[in-house]
């Protein structure tokens, strides 16, 4: 492509609906992920009550604010429903953005995909125009209102969609995956009572089949969905796998959230009429928007300062899921770099860990109950992920000098079992583990993994 074809595509509009289709069915989903999260109690229970929270490196000054937490939700759910409106859209989507990655960061613990992956798109959000289009602000402001917008407005986030799946491919592409159907082989026979699939699912052959369906749905259904022809199958495909999963395995809104926004790769014939319909019901005049003309940013230098701040997010959500390969070591048995990268639902990875504590004046030791710090959850998650258990020991370090203990060591009984193989040892139980810094640097400390998966 040349520099003059370069110029015309990022000169070229389209019509603007499913960019306001989008931005609806976003806020609307965000507003009923966070009415879901309170409602289930969660914000108390892993946000309120535990005593540590595991932070990201970095982040470490982002923590719960007690009983004020909930203001954080409040004002999550509250900006989901401006954006949803189009009302005040530009302060309510990075009011969004900056609530919900506080949300997110505020404990490593309840880390998921999906939860990055709207931290990350409602960022994007921020530099389109969605607004433009049957909204609010397009309601009153009739400089605003535009029937057309920037191709790339769409575009970037049908690309941002095409990264998430096919780099969950990739991800895929594992000899755990597609030689031994890990960890499927253990998660599928469980859903026995099932209806029709429970039976399936206790047979070796289904294991690898959906093994392998899964792998090549994730690598080629971005391909699909931009292909005319393929589009209504490939949809199809989308709304079947995501239901699918969303009966197998409990993560939440997400089936929900990728079918919706999948939607986008539709022509705006699609998106018009489902706005036309959204008119119906709440009697709203869609001809009013339909009047307008094309959008153009107030000032030159906005859009060329979106265009630079969206090409270096792209640069980033490319390159960040392979720095995996700065680090040494088995990627599963480190987690060095596993976060952020698409890696979804690859593991089954259960632990054990058990902390020591020495007075190394008196020589006395003593063995922490996890309990008294840690909820059932945290335990869980801290028992396999080194960051978490390195991070634990020097709470345990901090919290026993404050008990009249000067300088505690910190030592650990720790063994991790890995898709289906036995348990091992996993930290160096001769290492005080407060010598070593809270780095990504883990090789010292860690014990070898006695197995080699191959594959990215």
């Amino acid at each position: 492509m040349n520099t003059s074809s370069i110029r015309e595509y990022f000169n070229s509009s389209t019509n603007a609906a499913p960019l306001a289709v989008f931005r609806i069915f976003f806020g609307a989903l965000m507003l009923i992920s966070i009415i879901r999260f309170a409602a289930n109690g969660w914000i108390e229970k892993l946000y309120i009550d535990p005593t540590l929270s595991f932070s990201y490196s970095g982040f470490e000054w982002v923590q719960p604010l007690g009983g004020y937490t909930y203001i954080i939700f409040m004002i999550c759910g509250l900006s989901a429903i401006f954006v949803s409106l189009g009302y005040k859209y530009k302060v309510a989507i990075i009011t969004f953005f900056l609530s919900f990655t506080y949300i997110e960061l505020m404990d490593k613990t309840t880390y998921l995909n999906h939860y990055y992956f709207i931290s990350i798109l409602s960022f994007l959000m921020i530099f389109l125009p969605a607004h433009a289009y049957f909204s609010v602000d397009a309601f009153r402001n009739e400089k605003l209102r535009s029937k057309l917008v920037p191709a790339w407005t769409i575009d970037s986030i049908k690309f941002l969609l095409c990264i998430v799946y096919f780099y969950a491919g990739l991800a895929k592409l594992n000899s755990d995956w597609l030689i031994h159907a890990m960890p499927l082989e253990i998660w599928l026979p469980s859903k026995y009572s099932l209806p029709i699939l429970g039976d399936l699912f206790q047979q070796s052959w289904t294991h690898y089949a959906f093994s392998w369906a899964g792998a090549l749905y994730d690598l080629t259904i971005p391909f699909l969905l931009l292909i005319k022809r393929t589009r209504v199958f490939a949809f199809a495909l989308v709304v079947v796998f995501h239901i699918l999963t969303r009966v197998l395995f409990p993560i939440g809104m997400f089936p929900y959230i990728m079918i919706v926004s999948a939607l986008i790769f539709f022509d705006a014939g699609l998106h018009n009429k489902i706005l036309s319909f959204i008119s119906r019901i709440l009697k709203i005049s869609k001809a009013t928007f339909d009047k307008a003309a094309v959008y153009s940013f107030p000032k030159p230098w906005i859009k060329n300062v979106s265009l630079s701040v969206i090409a270096l997010f792209f640069v980033v959500q490319l390159l960040v899921p392979f720095r995996y390969m700065l680090y040494p070591g088995e990627l599963f048995w480190t987690e060095e770099g596993y976060r952020f990268s698409w890696r979804v639902m690859l593991m089954e990875k259960t632990g054990y860990a058990n902390f020591k504590v020495v007075d190394p004046a008196t020589g006395q030791q003593f063995y922490v109950d996890n309990n008294e710090f840690l909820t059932r959850f945290q335990e869980k998650q801290m028992s396999f992920q080194p960051d978490f258990i390195l991070e634990y020991a020097h709470f345990l370090e901090q919290h026993y000098k404050e008990q009249g203990i000067d300088n505690p060591e910190i030592y650990v009984d720790s063994y991790v079992a890995l898709n289906g193989r036995g348990s091992q040892l996993y930290v160096n139980p001769e290492i005080d583990l407060t010598t070593i810094e809270q780095s990504n640097y883990r090789q010292t400390w860690l014990m070898p993994f006695e197995d080699e998966i191959k594959g990215l």
